[in-house]
């Protein structure tokens, strides 16, 4: 006889379920002849802020035996556990540690992982190929839908598979062709459940197709905390296979039955029955309705499972029958669509068509489950769309619900479109729901905020005031967003110090997840260094061999840009840094892919064409421009030019002239005398008297015309000038003004209007860190803004020369 004593004690129900199934107990097993000893097992203490603790007491009168019910006891070792913490969230990652005693309440992982054991029915199990085994069993717990449920305070907890559901529960269509585990059915006793495995056992060889169906569904309606016990029985396993076997008798309907039963039974989605459903399934789809091909991908969702056979064969389906497709049907596409995390682009042009037919017709939640279920599938939406989806928001943002809102702008930010009500309206109500929005909720407001290039400070301020003291909430991934994002729109808040301090320091603490997910440590760094913060013990780290290797190997992205730009910023901004440093190979790697991405940039926009092209006839030549990246490693090039003390300009570009093209070139003096003083500048320091008879018996000759037997060689430390003048051989250095140290260096700098923050002059993150570390090394920055250049591009040759010779003068002086 079991005896559960539930003892309250004082604080808050912070934490604790709303139903049974989140707590499991589990007893050792005993066999038919042993009797159990007076024992109390305290279940495990959850938290100190739980009001309610269980203590499971198993009491032996005399001359009894005690009998453990086989639903609610596995045959693994006595635990209690909550069966919330296994599942992951958004990104791949687990939910953050927390020291502090108030979180553990919050986010309760697997206290204890379920020892695998097997039973004495392992041999019966193993013909059937259907092992439930105990790490399996626990598996399919963490995935149960619907469990997660804490109080609405707790703005940290998102469930990941219900919070996005929400849509469901505002049209009645959607009951047609969606699951919902809010179904209510008689519950099955205990006794009737082993009476069901018992028959299975002795009538296995004679159940008809529909018994086996409805046994399926009445055991899926014991009580949640006796299925996991179910699970490991032999005879469960033997339902199953005889399942298998019977399976080209069942109707559509039965199947769906049976895969509702898996879904509330918590079937583990790895397991390989659900292999044989979805095949059966697939041969099912052309006869299915698309209420039924619908509701079986729901319930595939539910079971974790991604059924990408199915799918195809559905999406298939849907583009010969999209037409057909009803309002709610056409919603809940979409979501299935983002849930798999990927469609043919086909398809989703279709749906985009029936989203403008229904437009006027959706609610403001469906607009946010529309475009998330474009932004996971990586499906781009019209400007005409997103615009409709715009307007639809701004007519009643304060009633559109935070996770609406979130999905609006992760689209928003893929598409780049920017509409400009929308943004002012969620600048005015986004400061009121950010300390009520989880903190993945708020990195995703912040990097759309980034993204579209909008800087409200009310906006970021809100942000930076509510982050530090949740910030042990976060993965690594939002804090590399939040402070990509801050860096990006180079902005700081005025809570600075307490904002970064905190946030470098849950760095520090999420170490670990930065092995696992190093493109987000480099993603910190370089909005610190945006931000003009440089933690050497980091970036130390992120430049060490080991860790770049890590990036190489484990990192989905291709990361050596990133490396290549930290390294480079360090270099300058961090002159006593003695750290690690990129090695020299994977530096040019990086500056040669950049530059090629620059250069076709550039060379590829009209307005770059004409400034370069009109820059080298003001200044006299392609020699005394060169367009290049001045700092690769900031991703943009630049156009430099050099001028000496008396402001003129310096033909320094070598590289202007393709050497074989030089040698066709006949420079001539026309009314130039060989004076002494020539001579001297062109020898550059050596004696008069060295060439001083020669000079004089040269100077009444006529000027002399430098033939092609001395070609200009402008590569190398030295070139010969000419190599011959007159009948006088000079083999001498190039001349003092292409050697000369330049007095001035200009870094002239075309902009455009994604180097700004949306409808202002304020630079982002990246652009103002280069003009910082040009003026570091000693340029000065000529800026030909897209706002004054554009306007000019129809205006006269002279209008433009007279514009750039001012830029390019003033400047220098």
């Amino acid at each position: 006889m079991a005896l559960v004593v539930f003892r309250r004690f004082p604080g808050s129900l912070c934490g604790t379920p709303h139903c049974p199934a989140l707590i499991k107990h589990h007893v050792d097993k005993k066999l038919p002849d042993q009797t159990y000893e007076d024992c109390a097992l305290p279940a495990r203490k959850i938290s100190p802020h739980t009001r309610m603790t269980t203590t499971l007491k198993l009491l032996k009168p005399v001359k009894y035996k005690v009998f453990c019910s086989p639903f609610a006891y596995s045959a693994t070792q006595s635990m209690a556990y909550w069966n919330m913490g296994g599942r992951t969230q958004q990104g791949g990652q687990d939910l953050p540690e927390q020291h502090s005693l108030h979180y553990t309440a919050r986010k309760v992982n697997n206290i204890v992982s379920i020892a695998s054991s097997q039973r004495g029915l392992t041999t019966s199990r193993a013909l059937l190929g259907l092992e439930f085994s105990k790490a399996s069993i626990s598996n399919a717990s963490t995935w149960q839908p619907g469990s997660l449920r804490v109080d609405e305070e707790d703005v940290e907890v998102f469930d990941s598979l219900e919070d996005t559901r929400v849509f469901l529960q505002l049209r009645p269509e959607y009951q047609l062709h969606s699951y919902t585990r809010s179904e209510t059915c008689q519950p099955l006793s205990v006794s009737e459940g082993e009476l069901i495995l018992h028959k299975v056992t002795v009538y296995q060889n004679s159940l008809q197709p529909e018994v086996i169906v409805d046994y399926f569904c009445k055991l899926s309606t014991l009580p949640a905390e006796q299925q996991p016990g179910l699970l490991p029985r032999a005879s469960f396993a033997l339902l199953c296979q005889l399942s298998m076997k019977n399976i080209q008798l069942f109707h559509t309907e039965d199947l769906i039955s049976i895969l509702k039963a898996f879904v509330v039974l918590g079937i583990p989605r790895s397991h390989s029955i659900l292999d044989v459903y979805e095949t059966r399934f697939c041969h099912q789809v052309w006869k299915m309705s698309l209420d039924q091909l619908l509701l079986v991908a729901d319930l595939w969702r539910y079971l974790g499972r991604k059924a990408p056979r199915f799918l195809n064969i559905f999406f298939s389906y849907l583009n010969l029958h999209w037409k057909d497709l009803s309002l709610s049907q056409l919603i809940h596409l979409i979501y299935i669509v983002g849930e798999n995390r990927e469609a043919p682009q086909d398809l989703m042009q279709k749906l985009e068509s029936l989203i403008v037919k229904y437009i006027d017709l959706i609610n403001l939640e469906e607009v946010g489950t529309i475009c998330l279920g474009f932004f996971k599938s990586s499906s781009s939406l019209s400007e005409f769309v997103m615009r409709k989806i715009g307007d639809l928001a701004c007519a009643d943002m304060k009633h559109l619900s935070s996770h609406a809102l979130v999905h609006i702008l992760k689209m928003f930010r893929f598409t780049h479109m920017d509409h400009v009500k929308f943004m002012k309206q969620f600048g005015e109500i986004a400061p009121q729901r950010i300390p009520s929005l989880g903190v993945q909720g708020v990195m995703h407001l912040t990097l759309a905020c980034s993204a579209l290039r909008f800087l409200d400070e009310r906006v970021m301020n809100a942000v930076a005031a509510s982050l530090p003291s949740r910030v042990a909430h976060c993965r690594s991934k939002d804090v590399a967003k939040i402070l990509w994002s801050f860096g990006t729109l180079n902005y700081k808040p005025p809570n600075t110090e307490e904002f970064y301090s905190s946030l470098i320091n849950e760095i520090h603490r999420k170490m670990p997840e930065f092995n696992q997910y190093p493109e987000h440590l480099l993603t910190c760094l370089l909005g610190l260094a945006f931000s003009e913060y440089f933690p050497t013990e980091f970036i130390n780290i992120a430049l060490s061999p080991g860790f770049v290797r890590l990036a190489q190997e484990r990192s989905k992205f291709e990361l050596s840009k990133e490396l290549y730009t930290l390294d480079g910023t360090v270099g300058i901004e961090c002159p006593d840094y003695r750290g690690n440093r990129l090695s020299s190979h994977l530096q040019k790697e990086a500056s040669a892919k950049l530059w090629n991405l620059a250069r076709k940039d550039m060379t590829s926009k009209p307005e770059f064409l004409e400034a370069f092209s009109l820059l080298e006839t003001m200044l006299g030549g392609p020699q005394y421009i060169m367009h290049h990246m001045i700092l690769p490693h900031t991703r943009s090039s630049d156009m430099e030019v050099q001028l000496d003390a008396n402001m003129k300009p310096l033909p320094f570009n070598r590289d202007a002239i393709p050497t074989e093209d030089v040698a066709k070139i006949r420079l001539k003096h026309v009314g130039v005398s060989l004076t002494d003083d020539l001579m001297n500048q062109l020898l550059k320091g050596k004696p008069r008297s060295y060439f001083k008879g020669e000079i004089e018996s040269k100077a009444s000759q006529k000027p002399m015309e430098l033939d092609n037997k001395g070609p200009i060689t402008m590569e190398g430390d030295h070139c010969n000038v000419a190599d011959r003048l007159g009948t006088m051989e000079v083999a001498d250095p190039c001349p003092p003004v292409q050697k000369e140290t330049p007095l001035v260096k200009l870094a002239i700098q075309l902009t455009n209007r994604n180097q700004y923050c949306y409808g202002s002059r304020d630079l982002l993150g990246l652009h103002n860190m280069k003009r910082r570390q040009l003026v570091r090394l000693g340029y000065r920055v000529v800026e030909l803004s897209y706002w004054e250049w554009l306007p000019l591009l129809k205006r006269t040759r002279l209008e433009k020369l007279a514009y750039l010779h001012e830029k390019v003068f003033t400047t220098a002086l």
